[in-house]
């Protein structure tokens, strides 16, 4: 709601126009009273065997209408502004941790790990509201390789997303993309928001990690980063990518000729199944949740998340701004007109509503050019 004490019209000059709608008004009062005596008088001296129905006013509910409506119009004319406060929640920020080692290129999801953990985090940031959230991105193998800053402009993130969906910065044929190296992964992205803090200060928006993998089991380095978090104050949530089932880790592909092929591995050490008993333990050591996108559907994901964090945002901001009042006064106007529909008596009432509707949109036009 707008403060009436800060309420500001931008040209002025027309609210002299309302000295029209007010004399206009005095006159219908005049004129209403005379119906209303004259109804009486007629009611007292006339005497009928049938009941005959007057209404005390007549045709003047419509012509009040009018005038309401004509006022209206040049109080919108006179653009009209007020002073709004609103108080809003902070955003969320939201660090993507994501897997990118050789086991997410196992294809027991279509159409492999890697691909579909892509399609999850678009969805996750389509789920964003953008003006306030901001989103960062970090990959890690045996290494780690931030990829976008904490950024409030979706064009910078899903650019570097329609790059990752068609091909993994860590490639088969690097020793390093043979390993999941997670804390690594929390380090960065510990470091991604102590960076921020200090380019930018102090963000109140509630911050959470977003882990992106298929599983690794429980370590010591791993407790160590997940202390890291929790003294930042920063939740995991888990997101498991992948199948009980799993599948076999492509190999690099082998040169035949001038053509290359992959090659699938048949040994077990090559074998890849989701791991969800160290995920949840992850998860739970972290002070977040546990999800798979398979299971539980990417939208439903993404929302609880995002809600998670929105929640965390506990410092509310008081934000003012001048709203644009003459679009309240014209929609006003354009209901009352309608109203007026339901109060004809007669065509030459039509005319001049029609007449009034012309006027409203010559109004508008003037407005908006």
């Amino acid at each position: 709601m707008f403060e009436t004490e800060t309420l500001r019209f931008g040209a002025p000059l027309y609210l002299w126009l309302l000295l029209v709608p007010l004399g206009l008004l005095l006159l219908w009062i005049r004129q209403a009273l005379r119906r209303r005596r004259d109804v009486l008088t007629f009611r007292a001296r006339h005497r009928s065997p049938d009941r005959e129905s007057l209404s005390a006013f007549g045709a003047w509910p419509f012509w009040l209408v009018q005038i309401l409506a004509l006022a209206l119009v040049i109080v919108a004319l006179s653009e009209p502004r007020a002073l709004v406060r609103l108080i809003r929640t902070a955003g969320v920020d939201v660090i993507i941790l994501q897997d990118g080692s050789a086991s997410m290129y196992v294809r027991d999801v279509k159409p492999d790990r890697w691909q579909r953990s892509i399609k999850f985090l678009r969805v996750l940031a389509e789920s964003m509201q953008w003006r306030n959230d901001r989103i960062a991105l970090a990959l890690f193998a045996h290494i780690a390789a931030p990829q976008v800053r904490l950024t409030r402009d979706p064009n910078t993130f899903f650019f570097f997303l329609d790059h990752l969906q068609r091909e993994s910065p860590f490639p088969l044929a690097d020793d390093t993309t043979w390993d999941t190296n997670i804390e690594l992964g929390i380090h960065w992205g510990v470091r991604l928001v102590e960076k921020d803090e200090e380019i930018q200060g102090p963000s109140p928006n509630g911050k959470v990690f977003v882990l992106v993998t298929d599983g690794q089991a429980w370590s010591g380095q791993l407790a160590k980063a997940l202390d890291e978090a929790r003294k930042a104050d920063i939740p995991l949530h888990v997101v498991g990518v992948g199948t009980s089932y799993g599948g076999f880790i492509p190999q690099a592909p082998l040169e035949v000729g001038q053509v290359s092929s992959p090659v699938l591995r048949s040994a077990s050490p090559a074998f890849s199944v989701l791991d969800r008993p160290s995920l949840r333990t992850i998860a739970s050591e972290g002070g977040g949740r546990y999800f798979e996108i398979e299971q539980d559907g990417d939208r439903q994901v993404a929302s609880a998340i995002i809600e998670a964090a929105r929640r965390r945002a506990g410092t509310r901001a008081l934000e003012e701004s001048f709203d644009e009042l003459r679009w309240y006064a014209l929609a006003a106007a354009a209901w009352l007109l309608g109203l007026s529909v339901l109060l004809l008596y007669e065509r030459a009432q039509l005319f001049l509503l029609a007449l009034g509707a012309s006027g409203a949109l010559g109004a508008l036009w003037i407005l908006i050019r």
